[in-house]
């Protein structure tokens, strides 16, 4: 059934640095809504644009609907008005897409992630008929989310078929990890009102000299000073900074590479004071290793960014910005 929304709510590009959120959860796999607060605060107080909830970061696959309406609903009460709250609504079906977008909508989501459907393979011209029945069917603004990894992946002539043609898709969060892709779609926007989103956080500030309006970053989940020092210092012309925190944040994501996504966020932030519950999986002797060699790791490099005190609290409260 088709919602009643006015035309295109969102009337100028998004832009900024949006910070990931992971999902906590108990020892019993429940969710922990007041850690998710907690942390929600924290990325506020960072200086984030705002958070998107409910991507690869939130690991949206392993939660029913319920919870993820739960969030959705606690994450718009939390955050300022001056924020931006992002919401991904993949699911395991296009209905399932459907009913968590109207969910997003109605709790005051300023845009809507839709990934493309995960598990079995499509040909583009199937996936652009999907952004097109979603997009058209929740009449609220969705940015594209080419996750090639875990999802379908968009092809940039696909991604901007659909920026010119569909009233309700308005940008892109690129993930790929493809570099080829920040100046073809730079090109292909010209003057059009797209918001272009990095969504790898290895390509930000290329991405930022291509022309893209910010990035929303995994990364910015567990350090998320650092991310908006990168996008900050680009955005006031600091270029030579914005290389240098690029170079820092290029370090930590080689750090984290060797665990599974989102695993090197929940570890970081564990190393922060933020406990966000047991990791999907049982860790073997050599994941513990690996656990503990980042958290050594990582208590020497955080001065390394000069950007603030940023070791873990010792009461453990949170993130010591």
């Amino acid at each position: 059934m088709e919602i009643s929304r006015p035309s295109k709510t969102v009337d100028k590009r998004l832009a900024g640095l949006f910070a990931a959120v992971v999902t906590p959860i108990d020892d019993r796999g429940q969710l922990d809504l007041d850690t998710f607060e907690r942390l929600v605060d924290a990325l506020v107080d960072s200086g984030a644009s705002g958070i998107c909830i409910a991507g690869a970061t939130g690991e949206y696959p392993h939660f029913e609907s319920a919870d993820r309406k739960r969030v959705i609903r606690r994450a718009a009460a939390r955050l300022p008005r001056d924020r931006a709250l992002l919401v991904g609504i993949g699911g395991s079906s296009m209905h399932h897409t459907i009913e968590l977008g109207e969910e997003a909508m109605d709790a005051g989501s300023r845009a809507l992630l839709l990934p493309m459907p995960m598990f079995f393979r499509y040909e583009q011209q199937d996936l652009e008929e999907f952004c097109s029945y979603v997009s058209g069917t929740l009449r609220a603004p969705c940015l594209l989310y080419n996750l090639p990894v875990f999802t379908n992946g968009l092809a940039v002539d696909t991604i901007a078929s659909l920026l010119r043609s569909e009233a309700f898709v308005v940008g892109v969060k690129d993930s790929s990890g493809v570099a080829a892709n920040l100046d073809a779609l730079a090109r292909a926007r010209e003057e059009e009102p797209w918001s272009l989103l990095v969504g790898d956080d290895r390509l930000l500030r290329n991405g930022l000299v291509a022309g893209w309006d910010g990035g929303i970053s995994g990364v910015a989940g567990f350090c998320p000073e650092l991310v908006v020092a990168v996008y900050r210092s680009f955005a006031t012309g600091h270029l030579d900074e914005a290389a240098r925190l690029q170079g820092l944040l290029d370090e930590l994501i080689v750090r984290i590479a060797p665990f599974p996504t989102p695993w090197g966020i929940k570890i970081g932030l564990a190393a922060r004071g933020i406990d966000t519950g047991p990791l999907p999986l049982p860790l073997t002797a050599m994941r513990r290793q690996q656990v503990s060699a980042f958290a050594e790791w990582f208590q020497g490099w955080l001065p390394r960014t000069g950007l603030a005190a940023i070791a873990s609290s010792p009461s453990g409260s949170g993130l010591a910005l």
